[in-house]
């Protein structure tokens, strides 16, 4: 018997769905909520595999869904170090979260992306701003669902904006990354790629220049081309691999761009429109992983 842990913050549509499909597939899946997770981060106790609260020695694999960014990076970071599988990796998920270090990965693999800037000071980031020409788009170094972002049309809403990150924001909103403004045909992309294979694509279009499904996006099918799948595989490999979600801008003239990846996607909007079974997917490569690590245990 396989051992399969997914550590969890709350049961969404998509936790339910994966473990309908570990059910399917006939594993049994320890189910963890993170509110309970103790991990030791001292140097003694990561010396051998130590027994931990909720996740038995045994475990070959643990697919981390948690809702909060900072609970799944650190639970990650001490699991990796304590000799467990995880699905993501703590590497690829620390790019993923935050939007600098997914830049300068995509950046040092050649891959298109939107021009970027990041500044230190307001003053600076009005220079980056005007360099790369009205209109941009200001977004949070950590973030998902299409919140907290600014498109900038002009210097006075750049001034108030980053006046406003500055004196309100924390420490990561005093980074300033600012992207130029594509414009998209009021759509974009969003690929799922699990392990070597580019399972499916949606549309999500909106007359908000915002496309996010969490804000109103309409998905539809998107056929996975050779480009887009030969993109979204050097993307992933860029971030370390796994299960993630690639988001594709369409250039009017420099064609696909990589705008974005995730490590931790929802998918519930999804599996209809591609006719695709996304958690059954997941699951398989979970088991895969999972059957990898017990024959690494037995030689």
């Amino acid at each position: 018997m396989t051992h399969v842990v997914m550590l969890a913050s709350r049961i969404r549509v998509e936790e339910k769905l994966l473990l309908y499909a570990f059910e399917a597939a006939g594993e049994d899946v320890q189910l963890i909520d993170d509110d309970t997770l103790v991990l030791p981060a001292d140097a003694a106790a990561q010396k051998g595999r130590p027994a931990l609260h909720g996740i038995p020695a045994d475990c070959r694999v643990v697919l981390e869904r948690s809702v909060s960014t900072a609970r799944g990076l650190y639970a990650l970071r001490l699991l990796n170090t304590l000799g467990f599988r995880t699905v993501n990796r703590w590497g690829t998920a620390t790019t993923c979260a935050d939007k600098l270090l997914t830049t300068s990965a995509l950046a040092l693999a050649g891959l298109p992306q939107p021009r970027t800037r990041v500044a230190f000071t307001a003053q600076a980031a009005i220079s980056a701003i005007e360099e790369l020409g009205y209109p941009v788009v200001l977004k949070p170094l950590v973030g998902s669902w299409g919140r907290l972002l600014a498109r900038i049309n002009d210097r006075d809403a750049a001034e108030a904006v980053l006046e406003h990150k500055e004196v309100l924001g924390s420490y990561q909103h005093g980074i300033f990354y600012i992207q130029e403004y594509v414009r998209k045909p009021d759509r974009d992309i969003r690929a799922f790629v699990v392990g070597s294979d580019t399972i499916c694509a949606i549309y999500r279009s909106s007359p908000h220049w915002i496309t996010n499904t969490a804000r109103g996006g309409q998905a539809s099918n998107c056929p996975v081309t050779p480009e887009i799948d030969d993109l979204c595989q050097r993307a992933a490999a860029a971030v370390g691999g796994g299960v993630l979600a690639i988001d594709l801008l369409e250039h009017p003239e420099r064609g696909l761009l990589v705008n974005e990846v995730n490590h931790t996607m929802e998918f519930r909007n999804s599996i209809h429109t591609t006719g695709v079974n996304i958690p059954g997917h997941v699951v398989a490569y979970v088991l895969r992983v999972a059957q990898d690590s017990l024959e690494a245990a037995e030689c």
